[in-house]
């Protein structure tokens, strides 16, 4: 079992986007006892080609209340920061140097902030790494919320536009979890069955059966779930060559070179494998 005062903290740009690069992740870690929060740092009002406005805002917020359920977290929280507008603001940082305290994270994952097609989703990578040089033992930032002792590890999930600057240090199979990831995503019903396909041209294509839905996330999300030969080196390094040539479904990421660098022991103790 993990170590039941273990935290993390999922940091994403939009309501979804959480569970699309680390639902795994997360579920894995919350059915061993973790603390697992996720939070969106706007409120997702650009996200249809039809709805808008409070009442857009309001379905995002209650989908991703199904999806915490479906996931097994403790909670995920939407800010209210305008989709399309975010800034890595002096605000914003504050915001999220008290979310990672009020947790006490041990795990902070987020965006990576270069490279990231959608601004939204760059400057949360960079709102997160300007956070953490303020989050532990620096007591007059933030002086409302205590300072952590030690800095979390700092995980950075494979934006959708990164190419070659993305490097897999660290990688997990999460096909013990892969149903209540897609029944994350499945919550999300405004953007994977809406929204997207739309941007996509397949409007017309997305079936209205259980099965169906399910075969359509897979093909047309499958590389977020999917395992690849650039994360074998790490899921090797993690469960053995042999192992991992057998591993179906992963999810990957990139250690951030600001906060704790964990050992490999370090990492196999938190996933439950030492």
């Amino acid at each position: 079992m993990m170590n039941q005062n273990l935290s993390m903290l999922v940091i994403g740009a939009h309501p979804d986007e959480p569970d699309i690069y680390a639902g795994g992740l997360a579920a894995y870690m919350a059915e061993r006892g973790a603390r697992v929060q996720f939070l969106s740092l706007t409120d997702g009002r650009c996200g249809h080609y039809r709805e808008q406005g409070e009442a857009l805002i309001a379905r995002r917020r209650e989908e991703a209340e199904i999806a915490r359920r479906s996931l097994g977290i403790e909670s995920y929280m939407v800010l209210d920061h305008p989709d399309g507008e975010l800034l890595p603001s002096i605000e914003l940082r504050k915001q999220i140097i008290r979310h990672i305290r009020e947790l006490q994270a041990n795990i902070v994952v987020t965006f990576h902030p270069e490279g990231c097609a959608h601004a939204d989703n760059r400057y949360t990578g960079m709102a997160v790494r300007d956070a953490a040089s303020f989050v532990a033992r620096t007591p007059n930032a933030v002086p409302d919320v205590p300072a952590l002792e030690e800095s979390p590890v700092f995980l950075l999930m494979p934006d959708y536009s990164l190419k070659a600057s993305y490097r897999p240090d660290l990688a997990i199979d999460i096909e013990s979890v892969l149903e209540k990831k897609l029944m994350a995503w499945h919550a999300h019903a405004s953007q994977f069955y809406e929204f997207a396909p739309w941007q996509m041209g397949l409007l017309d294509q997305v079936p209205s059966d259980d099965k169906g839905k399910r075969d359509f996330l897979l093909k047309h999300w499958g590389r977020y779930v999917h395992a690849s030969e650039e994360m074998m080196p790490a899921l090797a390094d993690l469960y053995s060559a042999e192992a991992a040539a057998h591993i179906r479904y992963a999810e990957c990421f990139e250690i951030a070179s600001y906060g704790h660098r964990p050992s490999h022991e370090e990492w196999k103790a938190w996933l439950g494998l030492s």
